[in-house]
């Protein structure tokens, strides 16, 4: 069993920058790879960004990258999200979740997930 609580959304203007992290914690957590998925209103949940296990491997959608990086600390089994030059379009709602499987876009492949945080991007 894998837990995962996301903190470090909020309000922030456009072309302004957030960090999102994500602890987890459980006995298997470090074997795990991470996402981070955004949902918007209407919309459906799509990921954005992953790292492998030991973090040598990540992956980016189109639409963030050069904007957002994502990194991971294993002496803290915390990912984090690093979203700069953020625009309207990346209001959200930020979920980390937990795969066995690299790499799968698929919401369905990754067994765990955190509660979720809000971001708002005002213009």
């Amino acid at each position: 069993q894998v837990q995962l609580v996301e903190s470090g959304g909020g309000l922030v203007q456009a072309g302004g920058s957030l960090r999102v992290s994500c602890a987890a914690s459980g006995r298997t957590a470090g074997t795990y790879g991470l996402g981070w998925f955004r949902q918007a209103p209407g919309k459906e949940r799509e990921l954005i960004a992953a790292i492998s296990r030991s973090g040598g491997s990540t992956y980016y959608t189109d639409s963030v990258k050069g904007r957002f990086t994502i990194t991971r600390d294993n002496a803290k089994n915390t990912v984090y999200l690093q979203m700069n030059s953020l625009k309207p379009e990346d209001t959200a709602v930020y979920y980390c979740a937990a795969s066995t499987v690299w790499i799968s876009i698929n919401p369905v492949a990754y067994d765990y997930w955190g509660q979720g945080t809000q971001v708002t991007v005002s213009s």
